[in-house]
């Protein structure tokens, strides 16, 4: 594997693809390798069920996946 592929790389990619500064982007993740998807996006949100180190590196933590906690989250915050 490519060393310098991850999660933040792509998703850096895609944002200048689509014309998006990084604070115009979202991450969601709960596991070690969405650690640099979470830290490139200008908000990097920890499901609840994360582990510690992405809760750490996340901005916001929200609810487990089987609560369908982002779900929850984007709905009280106005995103859809």
């Amino acid at each position: 594997m490519n060393k310098n592929a991850s999660k933040g790389n792509a998703l850096a990619k895609l944002a200048d693809h689509l014309g998006l500064n990084k604070d115009e982007v979202m991450a969601i993740g709960d596991n070690e390798n969405d650690l640099s998807m979470i830290d490139y996006a200008g908000i990097g949100v920890a499901m609840g069920n994360a582990t510690e180190d992405v809760k750490a590196a996340a901005d916001v933590i929200c609810g487990d996946v089987t609560e369908e906690g982002i779900y929850y989250y984007c709905i009280e915050h106005g995103l859809i």
